[in-house]
């Protein structure tokens, strides 16, 4: 069988980018079993509750759902088991550092596959305030709004 080329997305956290500012992002391979791997090309998985800490000098990735395969048997998977990260050890201790300052969290925003191997981005994020959250709504639809009105002025003056 050819290896897959290129990028493939499985699932995508559009409510983090809401909830928290992303101060950076890092692609992680993740270990997983062969019924997880099977159930992610089906296209099943649920970024929506998952976190990511670190424990030991090791990342984990805790609370994505990845659901049952539905072709396996004995050898399923538990559908929210913690997946150990893999990332470069100056990486985590980078993160680590970030994290116990405070203010800081690791938040899943990607679970894709990259050439055939399993990757999910996570980015370094800061919890918004109720405040930041409607101005970043405002500044969304003002946008719009905007772009709006300059497609109807050009279409005024063709």
């Amino acid at each position: 069988m050819a290896r897959e080329k290129g990028e493939r997305v499985v699932a995508t956290n559009r409510r983090a980018r809401h909830l928290y500012t992303i101060e950076k992002t890092y692609e992680a391979g993740i270990a997983l079993m062969g019924t997880e791997v099977k159930s992610l090309r089906e296209g099943h998985a649920n970024l929506g509750d998952g976190y990511a800490f670190i424990d030991k000098g090791e990342a984990w990735l805790d609370q994505v759902n990845i659901p049952q395969y539905s072709q396996g048997t004995w050898t399923n998977h538990a559908a929210k088991r913690q997946r150990k990260l893999l990332l470069h050890k100056e990486e985590i201790a980078k993160l680590a550092q970030k994290v116990s300052v405070g203010g800081y969290t690791l938040v899943p925003l990607k679970l894709y596959f990259s050439n055939g191997r399993a990757k999910v981005e996570i980015g370094l994020a800061k919890g918004k305030t109720e405040y930041d959250k409607r101005h970043t709504l405002r500044e969304r639809q003002d946008k719009r709004e905007a772009e709006r009105a300059m497609r109807l002025r050009n279409r005024m003056g063709e």
